[in-house]
């Protein structure tokens, strides 16, 4: 089952990268590619980092260290449903390039929910 824990890298790595361009690099993202910043504002931005933070350490730490292992399903199970409302906030101002990764970071978090839930009922 090396595969699930592949996904559960990549798909942290791609959430703290988000987190750190959301957070850290705020004004820099806003003035280059993520114009929508603008509309939800520094401390909307700090949200969304916090989340995918927390998100992302939820992915790997209870799993790494066998603590609480049911909140890796839970923590990808929020970040998917994160996914969700960026993509729908995403369509509703005609960003569509946006949704392209929306997609595949909602999609990686989803096969992990899928992938640990059902390896975690399975033992």
């Amino acid at each position: 089952m090396e595969w699930i824990w592949a996904v559960q890298a990549v798909a942290a790595a791609l959430f703290l990268f988000s987190a750190y361009a959301h957070g850290v690099a705020y004004e820099r993202s806003r003035a280059g590619r993520m114009v929508w910043l603008n509309a939800v504002g520094r401390q909307g931005a700090l949200v969304l980092a916090a989340l995918e933070t927390l998100g992302a350490l939820g992915l790997i730490v209870p799993m790494a260290t066998q603590t609480l292992v049911w909140l890796t399903p839970v923590a990808a199970i929020c970040l998917a449903s994160l996914m969700v409302f960026a993509i729908v906030f995403h369509i509703s101002r005609r960003e569509w390039p946006n949704i392209g990764l929306n997609v595949v970071l909602g999609a990686l978090a989803a096969l992990v929910a899928y992938g640990r839930w059902g390896l975690l009922g399975a033992s």
